[in-house]
């Protein structure tokens, strides 16, 4: 029997445990009793970024942003969209660069909105730049082949 997989609650940020073959049963957190496979989009700062990122069997995908950028609000929804679509696949999530100034520098965000794709804890692939839904998507299908 495959080891379980540890996937990242995007609601509460705890590490569950959930065998491969019942990802799609729709697995509920074990802390908070959300879905885990929802396609909701976590939300990061610095003290969970590294453990949220470094925790996780899925690929994790984090949206650098800023409240004040006009491109990363434009770019929101379709973040949201492109979670939803990859959700069981990929996990996604937000980091304010204002509010987590020190994960922004640690990753060395120049510019904003960022996408750093992390496989395993590591960074696999960066964008830089706003992006709809289906270009996000065919990013990550590159990226991930």
């Amino acid at each position: 029997m495959p080891e379980p997989l540890q996937i990242k609650c995007p609601h509460c940020l705890k590490t569950n445990r959930v065998p491969p073959d019942r990802l799609t049963d729709r697995p509920n957190c074990g802390a908070c009793k959300q879905p885990l496979l929802s396609g909701d989009v976590a939300n990061l700062n610095d003290a969970s970024m590294a453990s949220f990122v470094n925790h996780s069997d899925l690929p994790v995908l984090v949206d650098f942003w800023a409240s004040w950028c006009g491109p990363c609000k434009a770019m929101a929804p379709a973040f949201q969209e492109a979670s939803r679509q990859w959700a069981g696949k990929v996990t996604f999530a937000k980091l304010n660069t204002e509010e987590a100034q020190q994960a922004a520098g640690q990753y060395g965000i120049r510019s904003i909105p960022t996408l750093i794709l992390f496989r395993n804890g590591r960074e696999v692939a960066r964008q830089s730049g706003a992006m709809p839904a289906a270009q996000l998507s065919a990013w990550l299908n590159q990226q991930l082949q």
